[in-house]
């Protein structure tokens, strides 16, 4: 019955606790025994923060037995069943369940990651889980690997410790102005208090659990508490390689912005058909791209859809550089395509929320400032507005590309037709016969058949070509150029070639990473979109240096989004 006997202490005069289980942040967890009804429980010992004043220890009390018997009512195969909420010693207690075996950081730490079978199964159980508790109003804010039980025998998945979970429309359970939770599992959103979070948060820590699951460690776990703030508001985010067949999911959870952020049924959907195609072989590409691929959520405007990772072969026009030549020997492909995985929301910049807590603002200003970049929204999603440019603002006068000598002639200017230009941003037609929206300060150049606009310096490069279709579609388009990468790309890696949509047609997207032309120049990152539309091939690229891949994805869904053809 546990290592204390007959000394064990007694609880509301009935729970017996016999030994601790864990310690965490919240409190003591405790193997106990049920006296009235003979059975063995585990019993939560919340801790409350000694320095609260007697008024604030009784509302914070009474905020945790309120929120701990909302979470009680929660009836889910996957979440930890609350037998009862007593108070003793003006301490609150949550008896619950005892589920016999570990969790699954124990199993991560014992045994190592999981497969993306077993990932996928534990997505299931918690995507399913999270439903059934927001559809409650009760936000659970602290997933992760310690707080998820997997029951022996069979692997159950149990989440667990809604201890500081909160209600919908109640004030939280800690102190105003307190941060709770675990800073590698954390919402952005929560990261910066400037507005409520909601079920979009826990979504996030979902998907860091699942690279966490299939990697071992959360991607934004670092040295210091510091880097980690830095990581989960700001860096690029690189979901490991052994999220296989998952990716699209876990892209779509790590959406910085919770309104673009993948949902929580068509999360399940995805985990689901992964799961259904986990027999089937899956051949991974190399580390994933710095920059996510585009999907679609929200209606309007076209964008990237269902993705489907292709084998990894050696690619072939580099269009993010003037002069590359375009590839024309196909190559073959040597493995099976596997079935379509439908496509997230994108990972994307961090949103208008700037951090709100001094330790965060004091942290990155540095660093935002140090950048050059704006910190305003990304709305680019290839479906909704595009984002603030640094080189310009809403109302600013725009003035004509200018040309450079040895381009085609033609007028580039500000179309005329009625499509609002998003903030930063000028409607260019251009005399090839398209017209899309392009930074303010962007200037044209032509390089034989691709036409490029370009930033100050060419640090960002948006390239456009329209030519004649070529054997086997888009597809086998990027298939060919992927094939002739490494000799048309100079360190030529991070790459893959994705079936996707745009305009209702079979389109694909070609993400990698090469070293530039120069070390002046350094590490590039480059997202291209080819499709066909109405008997031409149609190729939008937007190259930029690495650590300005997210600004430059906000570039990149602008123009595929605006893009029109104009038939001249």
């Amino acid at each position: 019955m546990g290592t204390e006997g007959a000394n064990a202490r007694l609880i509301a005069g009935r729970y017996r606790l016999d030994a601790k289980l864990g310690r965490g942040g919240m409190g003591i967890v405790w193997r106990a025994t049920d006296q009235l009804l003979g059975r063995n429980v585990a019993v939560k010992e919340v801790a409350l923060d000694p320095a609260l004043s007697e008024e604030e220890a009784r509302h914070q009390r009474e905020r945790t037995l309120r929120e701990a018997r909302a979470a009680a009512q929660l009836k889910h195969p996957h979440i930890i069943v609350v037998h009862d909420i007593v108070e003793d010693g003006q301490l609150p207690y949550i008896v619950m369940e005892l589920v016999e075996g570990g969790s699954l950081a124990d199993r991560l730490s014992r045994t190592g990651p999981v497969d993306v079978a077993e990932a996928a199964r534990i997505g299931i159980a918690l995507v399913g889980a999270l439903r059934t508790a927001h559809a409650a109003g009760v936000l659970h804010r602290d997933i992760k690997p310690a707080n998820v039980l997997l029951e022996a025998p069979g692997g159950r998945p149990v989440l667990t410790d809604f201890g500081i979970a909160q209600v919908s429309g109640a004030t939280t359970l800690t102190t105003t102005g307190s941060f709770v939770g675990s800073p590698e599992y954390t919402a952005p959103e929560r990261m910066s208090g400037q507005t409520p979070a909601g079920p979009e948060a826990d979504l996030w820590s979902l998907g860091a659990l699942l690279c966490a699951a299939l990697s071992g460690t959360s991607p934004f776990r670092r040295d210091s508490l510091g880097g980690i703030l830095h990581a989960v508001v700001f860096d690029e985010i690189r979901p490991p390689e052994a999220c296989g067949p998952l990716l699209p999911v876990v892209r779509g959870l790590l959406e910085r912005d919770p309104a673009g952020r993948l949902g929580a049924e068509r999360a399940e959907q995805m985990l689901r058909a992964c799961a259904d195609a986990a027999a089937a072989p899956y051949i991974p590409t190399r580390s994933a791209p710095a920059a996510p691929s585009p999907a679609p959520q929200a209606p309007a405007a076209p964008a990237p859809a269902p993705r489907t990772p292709l084998p990894h072969t050696p690619v072939p026009h580099s269009p993010t550089q003037p002069g590359a030549a375009p590839a024309s020997a196909p190559t073959p492909v040597s493995a099976p395509v596997p079935a379509p995985v439908p496509a997230p929301a994108p990972v994307r910049a961090p949103g208008k929320r700037r951090p709100g807590a001094a330790l965060i603002a004091a942290l990155l200003v540095a660093a935002i400032a140090g950048a050059g970049v704006s910190a305003a929204l990304l709305t680019n999603d290839g479906e909704r507005g595009g984002r603030t440019s640094t080189s310009g603002a809403a109302g600013h006068p725009s003035a004509p590309a200018s040309a450079t000598p040895g381009e085609r002639t033609g007028t580039v200017s500000p179309s005329s037709d009625d499509r609002p230009a998003p903030a930063g941003y000028h409607v260019v037609t251009d005399p090839e016969g398209f017209s899309l929206a392009v930074p303010l300060g962007f200037t044209r150049k032509v390089e034989g058949p691709r036409i490029f606009y370009m930033s100050p310096g060419e640090t960002f490069r948006i390239g456009i070509k329209v030519a004649e279709p070529e054997s086997g579609g888009p597809l086998a388009v990027h298939q060919r150029a992927h094939a002739e990468g490494p000799g048309t790309n100079p360190g030529y890696r991070d790459a893959e070639v994705v079936i996707t949509s745009q305009n209702g047609r079979q389109a694909a997207l070609w993400l990698f990473t090469w070293d530039g032309f120069s070390t002046a120049e350094g590490p590039r990152h480059t997202r291209d979109l080819c499709w066909e539309e109405e008997g031409r091939l149609y190729d939008v690229w937007v190259s930029s240096p690495v650590r300005q891949a997210d600004e430059a994805r906000g570039y990149f869904d602008t123009a595929v989004r605006t893009f029109v053809r104009t038939g001249g």
